[in-house]
């Protein structure tokens, strides 16, 4: 199967300025992965190219294999987008914005719909200018995912929702939207949020300044970087010999740093060094994503 996404050398030019330099970015069916980033840093002119939304000034945009310029509509009838702010008719109720957003699609999940309906607890009869953003989020979803797409997108998919069921929310909906086809199903997340992630997302790329810094699985990203913490029945070692990822953590007998993918060599020189002690944890996705940005 072709890549769900594949971005080769994606440069999005405005007038005032290059907002995406030169991305290069490969997505294969079924995984969940996620573009990280500052406001700023190139997420939504990325995903506006890959929606066929602004015109790449350079570089290659292909989804399933087409291009998106070159194939718009065959393209857009597999892919359903949720807008970081959605807006909709402000005098249609929520039962007609669904009647609509099915009417534009050849496949409809009825009972899908029902589903998160009943989950996310929205009024059919209620108006859409009545809706809280949240709300108007949640039944953005809902048009996106009963659509049965291959690839959604999400932009910022938790703004304006309750921080304490950011997570909860974001696991219902990938797990809802994957359960029929996991090995189809693809989606393409967008956030600055990063904490909320983790554990969710099977890959990620940062971007900074319109450019992919770091793009990995995040199983790879958490067994490469360590953060190790080392006890001395002296004081703690002046110099660390090996290339650390950020400077050097020093209090009287305790040493603390972060390797990256030379934790074994940072074992053996601190036992060396006389070490009594040696912790080792993993990094969160937060934590890999404020060193690679």
């Amino acid at each position: 199967m072709s890549p769900t996404i594949d971005v080769q050398d994606l440069v999005v030019r405005y007038p005032r300025g290059e907002a995406v330099k030169g991305l290069s970015l490969t997505v294969e069916p079924g995984r969940c992965h996620a573009l990280f980033g500052r406001n700023g840093a190139g997420k939504t002119s990325t995903l506006r190219a890959l929606l066929g939304l602004v015109r790449p000034t350079s570089g290659q945009v292909k989804l399933f294999g087409l291009d998106v310029t070159q194939h718009e509509a065959e393209v857009k009838a597999r892919v359903a987008w949720v807008p970081d702010a959605p807006g909709f008719h402000p005098w249609m109720t929520v039962a007609e914005v669904l009647g609509y957003a099915a009417a534009l699609r050849t496949r409809w999940n009825l009972a899908l719909q029902e589903h998160l309906l009943t989950r996310f607890e929205l009024d059919l009869s209620a108006p859409t200018s009545a809706l809280s953003k949240g709300q108007k989020t949640q039944l953005a979803l809902v048009c996106a995912i009963a659509a049965d797409p291959e690839l959604l997108v999400l932009d910022e998919p938790t703004s304006g929702l309750d921080p304490l069921v950011r997570r909860q929310f974001l696991e219902a909906v990938i797990g809802v939207f994957q359960e029929g086809d996991p090995a189809k199903k693809t989606i393409l997340v967008s956030t600055h949020l990063i904490s909320e992630f983790e554990g969710v997302v099977d890959g990620f790329t940062v971007l900074s300044g319109g450019r992919a810094v770091l793009s990995t699985e995040a199983d790879v990203a958490r067994a490469r970087y360590c953060r190790l913490r080392a006890w001395f029945d002296v004081d703690a070692p002046l110099g660390v010999p090996m290339k650390t990822v950020k400077p050097v953590s020093r209090e009287g007998r305790m040493l603390e740093f972060i390797v990256d993918a030379e934790t074994d060599a940072a074992r053996g020189w601190l036992t060396a060094q006389g070490a009594v002690r040696i912790d080792a944890s993993a990094l969160s996705l937060e934590e890999i994503f404020l060193l690679a940005a």
